[in-house]
């Protein structure tokens, strides 16, 4: 798979990620606007292309309540060894 196919393959599953959410979530497009303050026109292109800005997509994720999901966007855990690996995978599967 090229860096093209990964770039297209993550933005795809944003975009539908999103819209699952917000169709679960019983919020129109146009409600989704008014409580964002995104433009009913970034919300349809986001929705058909994957194509937003990082600042309306936050907003976006803020009324659908997944905002601190961007705390963890770029932090990587530096562990020391293969155990903490597998402990945490532990401790996350309990």
């Amino acid at each position: 798979m090229t860096n093209v196919d990964n770039i297209l393959s993550i933005k795809d599953g944003v975009e539908e990620r999103f819209r699952n959410a917000r169709r679960a979530a019983k919020i129109s497009q146009m409600t989704m606007a008014e409580r964002s303050g995104v433009s009913l026109g970034s919300i349809k292109r986001f929705e058909r292309t994957g194509e937003i800005s990082l600042s309306s997509l936050i907003k976006l994720a803020m009324v659908l309540g997944y905002e601190e999901d961007f705390n963890d966007l770029f932090r990587r855990k530096n562990y020391q060894s293969i155990f903490e690996v597998v402990n945490e995978g532990k401790s996350n599967a309990e």
